[in-house]
């Protein structure tokens, strides 16, 4: 069962991570993508986190 859990909160987290990508205008292609520069991988990870800050808020 950990497994099954495991791996859907790995495909959710992708899915988040690509929304955050084009929300900033940053191109994804499904697995490696080795190529991004350290300012595009920040802009994906920083839009996750205000995203991830801005659920937390609506739910308090």
């Amino acid at each position: 069962m950990r497994g099954e859990l495991t791996q859907k909160g790995r495909e959710a987290m992708e899915r988040f991570k690509m929304e955050s990508a084009n929300e900033v205008g940053v191109n994804l292609k499904p697995g490696d993508n080795g190529d991004l520069t350290a300012r595009e991988a920040g802009r994906i990870g920083g839009q996750m986190v205000k995203k991830m800050i801005d659920a937390y808020k609506t739910q308090q």
